[in-house]
């Protein structure tokens, strides 16, 4: 079969096809922000945050479409003037051609999804399980619970998650006895202290996810039977779905003959750029 070019609209669709609009949260913001459906695309660019250093390396690589995780409008506004960063965003997408389309908490329960790759990201292997299934869909839903090849110390999963993940300026943060042995893992891609609870009555040994707050966490630690906690970077826990979805993405359209470049961001967008540990003050 001869390959074709694509519209922004078969894009869309094929995206939308593996991670439907209609899976998001109420309050998300998901689909298409800016771009002329009828737009050639060749170049995808995935990212976990739509900011100007994505947007700096979608216009350095020639990108026709950036898709990322985090929506850029996520509470709606009224301006899109290039007085606000994100308005700057929008003007440069607009005025350089490129689209830009969000899959957020509708990537989130997927399967697979965000916490797929993320699981197999820190080692677990075999069946994977929704940690909170979707009561529409239980095969989706929010988190996953999965299995080590073997049972290890807490102190080396830690170690063995860190290695899986991208390097951020802050290391992960451990709950627990470093040398209790863990074997389940329940892991959530991205803020995931709703879910303490629901880890616990998963029976997992330890709980991986970002944005755990002190007195949730605090309270999780003081239960009886409790999973010991790994705290990782937002961005790094969502970071390993980009190469899934991207795969996902591009196989799906060259089963129809459609030739689409696809790579993931290589910019660093954690907001966190250091830590003490890392500063010396005689260098100011």
């Amino acid at each position: 079969m001869a390959s074709i070019s694509s519209t922004l609209a078969e894009v869309v669709a094929e995206m939308e096809g593996l991670y439907d609009p209609s899976w998001a949260e109420p309050w998300d913001a998901v689909g298409l922000v800016c771009g002329d459906p009828g737009q050639t695309v060749r170049k995808v660019l995935f990212a976990v945050d739509p900011v100007a250093a994505v947007v700096d390396e979608a216009l350095g690589w020639g990108a026709d479409l950036i898709v990322t995780h985090h929506p850029l409008y996520l509470r709606g506004t009224t301006s899109v003037a290039a007085t606000t960063f994100k308005g700057r965003v929008v003007h440069r997408l607009i005025g350089n051609g490129v689209a830009l389309h969000t899959a957020h908490t509708n990537a989130d329960v997927a399967d697979p999804g965000v916490s797929d790759a993320l699981a197999r990201a820190v080692g677990l292997t075999g069946e994977l399980r929704p940690l909170q299934p979707s009561a529409a869909d239980p095969r989706r839903g929010l988190g996953r619970v999965g299995t080590l090849p073997s049972a290890m110390p807490l102190g080396e999963f830690a170690a063995l998650a860190a290695s899986g993940l991208p390097r951020t300026a802050g290391p992960l943060r451990v709950a627990g006895d470093v040398s209790r042995p863990v074997r389940t893992v329940a892991v959530c891609g991205g803020a995931g202290d709703s879910l303490l609870a629901t880890a616990r009555a998963a029976r997992a040994d330890v709980y991986l996810t970002a944005d755990l707050r002190h007195h949730p966490a605090s309270e999780h630690m003081e239960a009886d039977e409790r999973p010991a906690l790994i705290d990782a970077s937002h961005w790094a826990t969502e970071w390993p779905w980009l190469a899934d979805a991207a795969r996902r993405l591009t196989s799906g359209l060259a089963a129809r003959g459609i030739t689409v470049e696809a790579r993931v961001s290589n910019a660093v967008t954690d907001a966190w750029t250091a830590t003490t540990t890392d500063l010396d003050p005689r260098a100011f």
